[in-house]
C-alpha cells in the first residue's frame, strides 16, 4: 500500500512539475527569445545592408534575453499582425512601437513603458498650420495602428487611407497621391530623414495624442512579465536605458528628440 502510495505522490510531483513549466522556462530550454520588431520604422527598426534588424527597439528588446541569459531571434512583422503573432506563439515578445491602449490590454499584457512619444502628422511645409486644417486634404496611415484609430475617431470626414506601413505613405506622399502621414513623432522623424527633399518636408507642432510603448506578451505568463519588467527597471536605474536613448534620438542623431520620461516612474 505505501509502495502504491509513493508511487502516486511521484506521478502527482511530475504532473505539477509540468504544469508549472511556462514560457521562461520554455525560453531558456530553448536557449533563444523570439522577439517580433518592425522593419520599416527607423530608428525603431530597420534592415541592415546584411538584412539583420537593428534599432531602438531591438536594443531594448536584447536587454530582456540578457535577463533571461540566451541568445535572441528577431523576426520582422506586419504592425496589423502584432497580436496574431502573439497568439500563434510565432514570437515570445513583440517590441514593435506598440502602443498600450485598453482594447489591446484585453488581448495581451503589456510592459512598463518604455517610450513615450505623441502621434503626429507629416506633409509639405506649410500644408497643415493647425489641428483644423486636417479636416480637409487626404491622409496616409499604417494599417492596424493606434494612429490609424486615433485618426478616424478624430476627424471621421476627413480622408484616411490606411496602407501596409508608414513608409508606403511617405511614398505616396512623395508622389503626390496624398496630402500628409500620419504616425509617432520619431517614426515620421526616421522617415522624413531618408527623403532626398527632405527640407521641402515637416512635422506637425501639435499632436493628436500621447502614445506609450509597451513589449507585449500572451497573457498568462506572471513570471515573464515580471522579468521583463525587472530588466527595464535594471536598465533604467543603471544608465544602460538612457544610453539606448541617446545612440537612436541624441543630438548627433538624424532623429533627436529630448527623453522626458522615466521607465516605470524609476
Amino acid at each position: 500500500m505505501m509502495k502504491r502510495l509513493t508511487a502516486v505522490f511521484a506521478l502527482f510531483g511530475l504532473l505539477c512539475g509540468a504544469a508549472q513549466a511556462d514560457l521562461v522556462d520554455e525560453i531558456k530550454t530553448r536557449g533563444q527569445l523570439v522577439v517580433g520588431c518592425n522593419a520599416d520604422a527607423p530608428p525603431f527598426g530597420f534592415h541592415n545592408r546584411d538584412k539583420t534588424i537593428s534599432g531602438y527597439d531591438v536594443d531594448m528588446a536584447a536587454l530582456v534575453a540578457k535577463k533571461l541569459g540566451v541568445k535572441f531571434v528577431v523576426q520582422n512583422l506586419d504592425p496589423a499582425e502584432r497580436v496574431n503573432l502573439l497568439r500563434s506563439k510565432k514570437v515570445d515578445l513583440v517590441v514593435a512601437t506598440m502602443t498600450k491602449t485598453a482594447e489591446r490590454e484585453r488581448q495581451v499584457d503589456f510592459s512598463y513603458g518604455y517610450f513615450v512619444t505623441g502621434q503626429k502628422v507629416l506633409a509639405r511645409k506649410g500644408r497643415f498650420a493647425d489641428l483644423n486644417a486636417l479636416q480637409s486634404g487626404s491622409i496616409g496611415v499604417a494599417r492596424g495602428t493606434t494612429s490609424e484609430s486615433q485618426f478616424k475617431q478624430l476627424f471621421p470626414k476627413s480622408t484616411l487611407i490606411s496602407m501596409d506601413d508608414t513608409q508606403a505613405a511617405v511614398n505616396f506622399l512623395q508622389n503626390g497621391k496624398i496630402d500628409g502621414v500620419t504616425a509617432d513623432e520619431p517614426a515620421l522623424a526616421g522617415l522624413q530623414a531618408k527623403l532626398p527633399n527632405r527640407n521641402q518636408y515637416e512635422i506637425s507642432v501639435f499632436s493628436l495624442s500621447t502614445e506609450v510603448y509597451g513589449m507585449a506578451m500572451r497573457k498568462g505568463e506572471p513570471r515573464f512579465l515580471k522579468l521583463v519588467n525587472e530588466a527595464l527597471i535594471e536598465a533604467e536605474r543603471s544608465g544602460e536605458a538612457a544610453r539606448i536613448f541617446q545612440r537612436w534620438f541624441g543630438p548627433e542623431t538624424s532623429t533627436p528628440l529630448v527623453r522626458f520620461f522615466t521607465i516605470g516612474g524609476v
